[in-house]
């Protein structure tokens, strides 16, 4: 009987005690890569330093030529500065792996890693959905253009943004912080991910489950709707036009966004593929997936906007002449 209790004593004392929960966690590199990595850190860190100087040089750009003082412009900072926050992030796990520093991360750090990652996200396709308004608005009704977006307009969209990016994800993060973690504490990726962690614990995860599919429906599925709504009637608009050089430049003017949406929503496709099927494929795959959903939105929208903007392309060439 008292070895009953005992027996008893230490499950109920296993199930509610903390210790777990503050136990670090291992990130997970490339496998079977580990003496390349002095190599691969190489392209890491310069697309890192590219992420963090080509966002950094749009904010700059817009922020001191007064011709960019527009509603298109100021949303374009707004995602400028949500890549460069995404960047930020993650760096100092992803670099820190491959420079060999560490592979640990405590539960509280992966947590906070979690949110940001995610709130950058959902972020990032709202400001997205407000680029396309931006261009519906443009294009449908040019007339109405200034007295709709407003600079009050604009903040207060900003403000919608920030709040739906922020407020909505702490019930199902902070959830993390309480769960149990009986299984190995290996992460698939260079950096945490809310599915990361449910896959290592032996709680009761319905709720974060639940939560966070309705989380992404609600945001990502619902802002790639909207979007692809708003170029269906923007492409009836343009249809209208009797001239063919005045759509070719109304059209124009949407091919920067248009690459912003793909560059953003086809690594999260195949990231949530691969998640959900590819649970055969080798570890490299999904540490692979998960860099490029990372990096490649906040690498190349810098890019897009310098490339097929003619303002900011201008601006930018004089910015280096004057350095050169």
């Amino acid at each position: 009987l008292a070895a009953w209790k005992m027996y008893f004593s230490s499950r109920v004392i296993a199930s509610i005690s903390p210790t777990r929960n503050f136990s670090s966690f291992h990130l997970t590199g490339f496998s079977g890569l580990e003496q390349q990595y002095p190599w691969i850190s190489i392209p890491f860190s310069a697309i890192y330093a590219m992420v963090l100087l080509g966002n950094c040089m749009v904010l700059h750009v817009i922020r001191t030529e007064p011709s960019l003082h527009q509603p298109m412009f100021y949303f374009l900072a707004m995602l400028a500065l949500t890549d460069l926050c995404m960047g930020l992030s993650t760096v100092h796990t992803v670099l820190g792996i491959l420079w060999g520093l560490s592979q640990e991360v405590s539960l509280d750090a992966c947590i906070a890693q979690s949110y940001f990652i995610h709130g950058l996200s959902f972020m990032e396709s709202s400001v997205l959905l407000a680029m396309a308004f931006d261009r519906y608005i443009a294009i449908c009704h040019p007339l109405r253009y200034s007295s709709i977006l407003t600079n009050d307009k604009i903040i207060k969209i900003g403000v919608a943004i920030l709040c739906r990016s922020t407020l909505l994800i702490p019930p199902v993060i902070i959830r993390l912080k309480f769960l149990n973690y009986c299984h190995p504490h290996i992460l698939s990726h260079s950096f945490c991910l809310h599915q990361d962690l449910l896959h290592l614990a032996c709680s009761d995860i319905r709720f974060n489950s639940y939560y966070a599919l309705m989380l992404v429906i609600c945001t990502l599925l619902v802002d790639a709707v909207l979007i692809l709504f708003s170029y269906v009637m923007i492409l009836k608009s343009v249809l209208t036009i009797a001239s063919q050089e005045e759509r070719r430049k109304s059209f124009q003017t949407c091919i920067s966004h248009i690459c912003a949406v793909l560059v953003f929503y086809i690594p999260i496709i195949g990231l949530t593929m691969v998640h959900r099927f590819g649970k055969h494929l080798s570890p490299m795959v999904h540490v692979l997936m998960g860099n490029i959903y990372i990096l490649f939105p906040p690498l190349m929208n810098p890019i897009i906007y310098s490339v097929k903007t003619q303002q900011i392309r201008s601006r930018m060439l004089r910015l280096f002449s004057l350095k050169i």
